[in-house]
């Protein structure tokens, strides 16, 4: 079953980029305190996250802090080497932490789980966005059509708060 409102978000194994390398942290840990915007996407570098999806949260990543939401997090079934690559290419500095979800485990404990293997891509998160307020997600957007930057966008989630 996918998250949903009301759901307490899954306690997994992520990991997270530091000075150091990556290094694991609990998704509970990251998420679970205060108000988070979480947004899921299929892939670091794919056209639809990198042209639409992640900017728009970039974009807006004052107005969302403006609004009460404490942190703005991407997640993503990818390493944590890629997703580093990736915000340092769109240059999100500390606007966006970057989660990786490298063995699908978040995604599979959210339900939110995308067979994009016939692209090659294997399992992937579908595209999405929550709201969560202490760990708890109170609203939750998943797209029908995994190139759709529609519910789960910046300015959805906006509207919203």
């Amino acid at each position: 079953m996918a998250l949903s409102a009301g759901d307490t978000i899954p306690d997994v194994t992520v990991m997270t980029m530091g000075k150091d390398g990556p290094a694991p942290a609990q998704s509970g840990a990251l998420l679970g305190s205060g108000t988070v915007v979480l947004f899921g996407v299929p892939g670091a570098f794919t056209p639809a996250c990198s042209d639409q999806h992640l900017p728009g949260y970039l974009a807006l990543a004052e107005q969302l802090k403006s609004k009460g939401v404490d942190k703005v997090a991407c997640i993503a079934v990818n390493d944590a080497f890629v997703l580093d690559a990736w915000g340092e290419a769109r240059g999100t500095g500390d606007a966006i932490e970057f989660l990786a979800d490298g063995n699908g485990e978040f995604a599979k404990a959210a339900g939110l789980e995308l067979d994009g293997s016939g692209f090659g891509l294997g399992t992937r998160f579908q595209r999405f966005a929550a709201i969560i307020k202490d760990g708890k997600v109170t609203d939750i957007g998943v797209e029908d059509v995994p190139t759709n930057v529609d519910v789960s966008s910046a300015e959805a989630v906006l509207a919203k708060l």
